[in-house]
């Protein structure tokens, strides 16, 4: 039987910070994280969520708010995604937000619950100019209000990560979407390592990674858990995890991408859980087309955060009052 050890929580049901790092581990091998991944799958929710009771409150989640702050037009062509301009999608290009607008929105978020805010451009890439003045302020501006702030913008240089550091960012958002095999598969106008060195520029200037996949691609499982590998080769491991299903889009090539079986999104919350202990484990995008009972078990295996809000960048998401339901029913606290 493939198991991680655990021990006990402490009686605030708080993880003991002062652990031994013994679990820790950066060497995960093929061949046992698919024995992971495809455990029976209440083994596998037992296992991860003993990891997550040692690591994390399990009676605490953290809700997000996400926004787009420049929507569509995006030059890359990622097969999934409705910003890419290569794509014939039904969707309003917008332009950059002001600050002061999305300094705004940040501060009803958090009114509403949410600890992070997290601000989305569709860029390839930065453009150092009064486009990234104007995010820098949006940062220093979400800071100001003790939350959290991340963001997605594509590749950076080092010096504007530096600059992001120095705005107070909390965390960068630069998804790996599946394992380095497939990804070639689903884009063509950047690489795998493209994703790495951006990567590999956030850490050095100090910000957490945010950085997870999408299930529902066409990938096979051995995709996924290889994703999941080398997340888990990184040192420390992302601070951040999010796991997203698919939400297929019209005009889009993956529209018709079949249907992923809802609990593979239970084993792949679970398998991250149980190889990076201590990240945060994301329930994501695709969210609001699982059931009140699969969100829970995904919260059992290990989710620890969620994304709060009616509309995740151009996406649907799950209805917020329905969200304080669930987590009032749950018992979970919900910062």
């Amino acid at each position: 039987m493939v198991s991680v050890g655990t021990q006990s929580h402490n009686s605030a049901g708080k993880a003991d910070k002062d652990q031994s790092a013994d679990n820790i581990r950066h060497d995960w091998q093929l061949d046992e994280a698919l024995a992971l991944y495809n455990l029976p799958l209440l083994e596998l929710i037992g296992q991860a969520n003993a990891v997550h009771r040692r690591y994390h409150d399990a009676g605490r989640l953290q809700k997000n708010s996400l926004l787009s702050i420049k929507t569509g037009g995006c030059p890359e062509d990622c097969g999934y995604c409705s910003q890419s301009a290569h794509h014939d999608v039904e969707l309003t290009r917008e332009k950059l937000m002001n600050p002061t607008a999305v300094v705004a929105l940040a501060a009803k978020a958090k009114k509403a619950g949410a600890e992070r805010f997290c601000m989305g451009a569709a860029w390839r890439k930065v453009h150092d100019g009064k486009e990234f003045d104007a995010v820098l302020e949006m940062i220093r501006g979400v800071r100001a209000l003790d939350m959290e702030a991340c963001v997605t913008l594509g590749m950076v240089n080092e010096d504007q990560a530096k600059r992001l550091a120095e705005a107070g960012l909390t965390a960068y958002n630069h998804n790996l979407d599946t394992g380095p095999e497939y990804y070639p598969k689903i884009v063509s106008t950047h690489s795998y390592q493209d994703r790495l060195d951006t990567l590999a520029k956030i850490r050095d200037a100090g910000i957490a990674l945010c950085t997870g996949g999408i299930i529902g691609l066409g990938e096979s499982a051995r995709d996924r858990v290889e994703m999941l590998m080398v997340l888990a080769a990184m040192d420390p491991h992302p601070e951040s995890v999010p796991v997203n299903m698919l939400v297929p889009i019209e005009g889009t090539p993956l529209a018709k991408a079949e249907p992923v079986d809802s609990l593979e999104i239970v084993r792949m919350i679970a398998t991250a859980r149980l190889m990076m202990p201590r990240s945060m484990v994301r329930l994501s995008a695709g969210r609001s087309a699982l059931s009140r009972e699969t969100q829970i078990l995904c919260l059992v295996a290990g989710a620890n955060s969620i994304f709060y809000g009616n509309v995740l960048l151009t996406t649907p998401n799950a209805d917020m009052a329905a969200d304080d339901a669930l987590l009032e029913a749950l018992g979970v606290t919900a910062e």
